[in-house]
């Protein structure tokens, strides 16, 4: 009799639970702009679970490429990851040279993403040829950071061996190294404004370096995915003139095996609280409902589709 009891109250304390979806979003470190974006989003879904039955959380990862890699193996049903990283799993080349990602789909293009590179002033960096000698932090191994940074390099005939010290610190110790005078300055491709480069900025003088002209140019013609763009005077301390550079987008991609309804929730949950969405974070100031279809380097989900379409935008 005990047994039947036990059972039927297991059974009654279930029930609220049948019929819901766990969905879950993998980020980046917590210091970077990744994970709270990606506790941005699951708030706005959880607002909406009554409803829906869809419950959302968050996973502090390794940033864009672990994330994709999750995703592949069915381990993630979300990821923020760079388009440029994005681009590279979807084709097939790059990184993923012969490893193409063919679930990989995109949700949206959430906000820009542009190359920092922030320099000790007594360095005396002042473009990027001048990196040469010097002591700089290129990002974690397999990182987008790492991986963008590369790619400049190329472009500007740059290579790591013509630097005094390649740096691979992870982007929550470059501001104390920058700081110590362990190194000259470290790449970060981040939304902005940062707490990592506000930092940084607080700590010690510093010149956060132009990257711009022919070689650049010559890039973003090469790879799509980039744009040019500017990271704002004002914005951190020392930044008295706006600073030319180029990014790329911070996108969320998911799985052919996620389900459309999953996927259309959360751009529902997103584009329905838009306003308030914006507020979470500074590096969202100037996105729009259109901007969230900018810069997809891979195909859109059918239920990102389905709700982009509903809402007039597709």
């Amino acid at each position: 009799m005990k047994k039947i009891v036990t059972a039927t109250l297991v059974g009654m304390l279930s029930i609220p639970a049948l019929g819901a979806e766990f969905i879950s979003i993998g980020t980046g470190g917590v210091t970077g702009t990744y994970y709270p974006t990606g506790g941005a989003i699951c708030r706005q879904v959880n607002k909406m679970k009554k409803e829906t039955k869809i419950r959302c959380s968050v996973e502090s990862t390794g940033g864009s490429v672990y994330n994709i890699n999750t995703i592949k193996n069915g381990e993630l049903d979300f990821g923020i990851a760079q388009s440029d990283t994005v681009y590279q799993a979807a084709q097939g080349i790059g990184k993923y040279d012969g490893k193409q990602v063919k679930k990989l789909k995109s949700v949206m293009a959430i906000y820009p993403e542009l190359l920092a590179l922030v320099t000790r002033k007594d360095a005396n960096i002042n473009s990027i040829m001048d990196v040469k000698n010097k002591r700089i932090n290129l990002g974690n191994p397999g990182s987008g950071n790492e991986a963008t940074a590369m790619t400049l390099f190329a472009a500007n005939g740059i290579d790591k061996s013509d630097l005094k010290f390649a740096g691979a610190l992870k982007a929550a110790e470059m501001p104390d190294a920058l700081r110590d005078d362990k190194i000259d300055g470290y790449f970060y491709m981040i939304g902005h404004p940062n707490a990592n480069i506000t930092d940084a900025t607080n700590s010690v003088d510093t010149k956060i370096v132009p990257l711009e002209g022919k070689s650049v140019d010559n890039l973003i013609t090469k790879y799509p995915y980039f744009a040019k763009a500017k990271i704002a005077k004002g914005l951190y301390k020392g930044v008295d003139a706006d600073v030319n550079t180029f990014g790329v987008k911070a996108v969320l991609v998911t799985s052919t095996d996620v389900s459309d309804k999953a996927v259309y929730t959360v751009v529902k949950a997103v584009l329905e609280n838009f306003d308030e969405f914006k507020k979470l974070h500074p590096a969202y100031n100037n996105i729009t409902k259109e901007s969230l279809l900018d810069g997809l380097s891979a195909p859109l989900h059918e239920g990102a589709k389905k709700y982009f379409k509903e809402a007039g935008l597709l």
